[in-house]
């Protein structure tokens, strides 16, 4: 803010714009829904405050082009020195002094729609037209405007003067007014707590964030252009604490830097909100861009790069509709459908490695997207975004939220994630991470990645702000950042190296060893129940298959009402050995078969003996049976005994060793099926800042059972005896 504009003066304009709400809209809107006035006319109060001065000229400019048949927002875009205009007959003050409501309402509407199209963009994406008519229906659209043209407020960038030339109430430069619609932003979002957390990320957080992007760089930046962007950009507050934090390091340099912002932001209001504030600032609007629609499915910077990306993402939200239009629906096959070069690509050993998380929480894509967004030049680019932990490790090895941490890492592009503490948002208590991202790493963290735990770094609030009960103050958020630059270990820093995080997920898998088993019992068993359903006599009553433990498949009931080839099956078993196990199964298949020929039954074998279920009670599991293989050679799988294992990639010797020290010993015949290998990574922030409990010592436990045992009178004095001397 102007330093010349004093705190004791700003702070009576902010309680003077809150103080409508109170005065104006209490009886008319709940509490949480006074920015959805008070906001937009704050802009257009604004708006109309500037163009004031011009408005002689502007109208002067419409009226000659319109006789000279020229394009007029063409003419006054170029002749007006302003990023905005107001082509109405009307002022804002004009229309206080009408006092019928219906003609108030046509004459407020009559003025909206005189804005440039940039300004009627954001009021529709405020959706004012309805709190217009709101107003209007309550009789308190007179009052509103009233109070915003009240000589007490001075939104204008002019001082105001009395007749001696005396400054009576000074005037808010852009930066000051851009301050000041920043902290009315905070308010209403504080004040409406369950929503706040979708768009609004506190000033501490984006504070840290803004710090760690720039001072890290700050002996490498030149005079020069650079650009910030966020594509899940709410009212672009860490866009403009950042360039604050760059803009603040130009001054003490006497660097020239000149900062563009760019954003994208799918939430109508908010997308308003930090449109209007780009103007507000009045800033160049062609360098500084917000864009409106979703960043995943409609990326409106596709194919731009940038300096510094700074987001705080929609965690925990499903992203089902941008999948219905990447993908053109909203189920698995349409993921596979995905082919957005952000989310899928080649990549080493894959043709087609897909980063796509479940649709349940989209989080990581922001990520992946700003990752596609990253400058090859000397600097580089820098991201940080915050994350809830189920980035850290969600998803199996080969899915896409696991692919998408592979990607980070083996690219190298992750140099820190800091956890922070819990509480520390306001709608939501979870614990949340930063994720900090380069492309151009020092040297010393080349191949490694910090993780810094600050969750116990924080100062508690005097008073909660919804769920928030804690704040990152000065002090805290120098730690932290120290912690990183310093990049040692100590007792909230530690480094691992990039394979640290990895795994293989082997898959393990044993033959097939199955015995025949034959004795008086199963071969009886069988034959009383291919009797109860009536395979033997002809007369097949399938709604007893189901208890028989028979097969009622389409196949199944076929072979099944062929009572000769039943019979055959029948026989051919009951002509082997009444008490003997077969070790060696495909011998006995042979045997079987060959058994069979002697009945001259065409289309009967073994095969279709066993798809009705007739030799479930015989063919047992026995380890000790020959290994079974197919037609062509290969060892047959037992699918009940196929398991998995996640081996790190540190483990020394690799999945070789780990089989041989950890498998083999328990079952020799067990073997890795390579082509189903798949590479994880996760980052588990529990494990690697584990502090166990100190256990006390069994004499420290039995003194203190000692003292309880003087208490109750001895009762335990049997129970203790012998224990020590």
């Amino acid at each position: 803010m102007d330093s010349s504009y004093n705190a004791l003066e700003y702070n009576k304009l902010v309680s003077f714009i809150w103080s409508v709400a109170d005065d104006c809209l209490r009886d008319v809107y709940v509490r949480g829904k006074y920015r959805d006035v008070i906001l937009p006319m704050t802009v257009i109060r604004r708006f109309d405050t500037i163009i004031e001065k011009e408005k002689a000229n502007i109208m002067k400019v419409k009226e000659t082009a319109e006789q000279e048949g020229w394009d007029v927002e063409k003419t006054l875009a170029t002749a007006v020195n302003l990023p905005f205009y107001n082509t109405s007959q009307f002022q804002l003050k004009d229309l206080k002094h009408e006092t019928n409501r219906q003609n108030l309402k046509k004459n407020f509407e009559e003025y909206l729609n005189g804005f440039s199209e940039n300004v009627k963009e954001i009021l529709q994406k405020f959706d004012f037209n309805n709190q217009l008519t709101k107003m209007t229906e309550a009789g308190i659209l007179g009052s509103v405007i009233e109070k915003f043209t009240s000589s007490e407020l001075n939104l204008s960038p002019y001082d105001e003067l009395n007749s001696q030339g005396e400054v009576i109430k000074k005037g808010l430069d852009n930066h000051a007014m851009g301050t000041l619609f920043e902290e009315l932003i905070r308010k209403f979002n504080e004040e409406n707590n369950e929503e706040a957390g979708e768009h609004f990320t506190p000033r501490d957080v984006i504070e840290l964030m803004a710090d760690i992007a720039v001072v890290p760089i700050l002996d490498k930046l030149k005079d020069g252009t650079y650009s910030i962007y966020d594509g899940a950009c709410g009212t672009l507050g860490m866009a403009t604490v950042a360039e604050e934090k760059l803009q603040t390091f130009a001054q003490e340099t006497g660097k020239s830097l000149s900062i563009h912002m760019f954003g994208q932001e799918v939430n109508p209001e908010t997308y308003a909100i930090s449109k209007a504030d780009l103007l507000i600032k009045g800033g160049d609007t062609n360098a500084n861009k917000v864009f409106y629609g979703s960043t995943l499915s409609y990326d409106q910077t596709s194919g731009e790069h940038f300096d510094f990306m700074l987001s705080n993402p929609p965690y925990g939200k499903n992203w089902k509709t941008d999948l219905t239009i990447l993908g053109g629906g909203t189920d698995d096959k349409s993921k596979k459908s995905v082919m957005d070069s952000r989310f899928v690509k080649s990549y080493k050993e894959q043709a087609d490695f897909r980063m796509l998380p479940d649709v349940s929480d989209g989080q990581l894509l922001f990520l992946l997207n700003n990752i596609a967004k990253m400058k090859e030049t000397a600097l580089g680019s820098r991201i940080l975004e915050v994350h809830n932990g189920s980035a850290l490790f969600t998803g199996d090895a080969g899915s896409g939220a696991s692919n998408a941490r592979r990607y980070m890492i083996e690219e190298d592009l992750i140099e820190a994630i800091i956890q922070l503490p819990e509480n520390i948002f306001y709608n939501t208590p979870i614990t949340t991470h930063i994720w900090i991202l380069s492309n151009r790493k020092e040297e010393k963290r080349k191949g490694k990645i910090q993780l810094i735990d600050a969750s116990s770094i924080k100062t508690s609030l005097r008073k909660n702000l919804g769920k928030k009960n804690c704040e990152l103050s000065e002090e805290n958020r120098q730690f932290i950042l120290d912690e990183y630059l310093n990049f040692q270990e100590s007792e909230y820093s530690k480094i691992f190296n990039n394979e640290d995080f990895g795994y293989y997920k082997v898959t393990v898998e044993r033959p097939l060893r199955q015995a025949v088993l034959f004795n008086q019992t199963n071969l009886q068993q069988l034959e009383a129940t291919l009797t109860a359903v009536g395979a033997l006599e002809g007369n097949l009553d399938k709604s007893k298959l189901s208890n028989s433990g028979l097969k009622d498949t389409k196949a199944a009931l076929l072979e099944l009402k062929k009572t000769e080839n039943i019979k055959a099956y029948l026989a051919v078993l009951q002509s082997f050995g009444q008490e003997e196990l077969y070790l060696d199964f495909s011998t006995f298949v042979k045997n079987f078969n060959k058994a069979l020929k002697a009945y001259n039954i065409k289309g009967a074998n073994f095969a279709k003996a066993l798809s009705i279920g007739m030799l479930d009670n015989i063919i047992v599991k026995d380890e000790n049976a020959e290994l079974q293989t197919d037609s062509k050679g290969n060892v047959i799988i037992d699918t009940n005994l196929t398991d998995t294992e996640n081996i790190p990639m540190t483990y020394k010797g690799g999945i070789d060793a780990f089989i041989a020290q950890e498998v083999l010993p328990y079952h020799p015949d067990a073997f890795v099926n390579k082509e189903k290998t798949q590479i994880g990574y996760e980052i588990n922030f529990t494990k690697y800042f584990y502090k166990p409990k100190q256990l006390e010592s069994v004499e420290t436990i039995v003194a203190r059972i000692k003292e309880l045992e003087k208490q109750s009178d001895g009762m335990m004095a049997s129970v203790l005896e012998g224990l020590y001397e």
